[in-house]
């Protein structure tokens, strides 16, 4: 937050004040895309920048003491911080038109051309990125998969090299490809998974709140062979229903990835490529609409059993 802030205060003032930097900030629109052509997908990246910690959050809830301790938790941490530093990134990158002439929306970027004749302050803004990056993106993004590596065979796996192992696959993703260009990030990586994940939760949501009104057998949950265990292990509706909610999507996640340039607007789209503006918007609600009929179809579920008294 500290170095964000020192930013911030650079920007307004290389950028000639905070009324020059607001108005340059219609610049970082490039080309003459209308407003809903992009609003729609722009905001599907943003809520997919934060689905994969919306549906991982109980690894990190399940230590709270009380439900409102997690409830305050998340109110005050999540939403304030993301629009402080979403109203940060854009009126840096705003100052960054001002001063390069050109955007430059990548911090480490900015970091290096203004700290470029000055070592000891590129080592210092270097090692302040990085502890951020431990502090913030390592413990939001490593701890889910490192409890799924660790769950899938607790023998073998420690929670320790479940992290291992999410590092090494992070580095083979290569993720720096996907940075190069910032269409390539928002458009193509943050509104394809989104879309994906929130067909998954689309089902989550719907299971515990509508289709079990919020009844789980505790012990059950933890049975090989219990009532959750469905067909072997798979719960053939939930599978089904997030494919029908994310193979329309598919052919216009195909066209953004090997679209070169590609800015969140597809020229002359079919029907079907459309879709794919909607994110995860069009998967959840397919998603959930599916499952829940599919469950209708296949009858409600038993309510939880009451705990037995002696």
């Amino acid at each position: 937050l500290g170095g964000s802030l020192v930013l911030l205060i650079w920007g307004f003032t290389a950028g000639g004040g905070v009324a020059t930097v607001f108005g340059t900030s219609a610049r970082l629109q490039q080309g003459d895309a209308p407003f809903w052509a992009l609003f729609w997908p722009s905001l599907a990246a943003n809520v997919g920048y934060w689905i994969t910690l919306s549906l991982n959050i109980p690894d990190f809830t399940r230590y709270a003491k009380t439900q409102r301790s997690q409830i305050v938790g998340q109110a005050l941490g999540l939403p304030l911080t993301m629009t402080a530093f979403s109203f940060i990134g854009i009126a840096v990158t705003a100052a960054t038109i001002v001063v390069f002439g050109e955007a430059v929306w990548d911090p480490v970027d900015l970091v290096t051309r203004l700290a470029e004749n000055t070592p000891l302050l590129l080592v210092v803004a270097m090692i302040i990125i990085a502890i951020a990056q431990i502090s913030t993106n390592m413990a939001a993004n490593v701890v889910s998969p490192s409890f799924d590596f660790s769950n899938l065979a607790p023998k073998y796996i420690s929670f320790r090299m479940g992290g291992i192992i999410t590092a090494v696959i992070g580095v083979l993703s290569f993720p720096w490809i996907l940075l190069e260009t910032a269409g390539a990030y928002v458009f193509t990586w943050l509104v394809g998974y989104g879309s994906l994940l929130g067909a998954i939760g689309a089902v989550m949501i719907v299971d515990y709140w509508i289709v079990r009104k919020r009844q789980l057998d505790l012990a059950e949950l933890y049975k090989m062979d219990g009532r959750y265990s469905y067909s072997n292990g798979w719960n053939w509706r939930a599978v089904t229903a997030v494919l029908i909610g994310v193979v329309p999507v598919i052919p216009g996640f195909l066209k953004a990835a090997t679209t070169p340039g590609f800015a969140g607007v597809f020229q002359n789209p079919t029907f079907i490529e459309s879709l794919y503006n909607y994110g995860l918007f069009f998967t959840f609600g397919v998603s959930a609409l599916a499952y829940l009929a599919l469950s209708m179809l296949g009858g409600r579920p038993e309510p939880a059993r009451e705990p037995e008294t002696t």
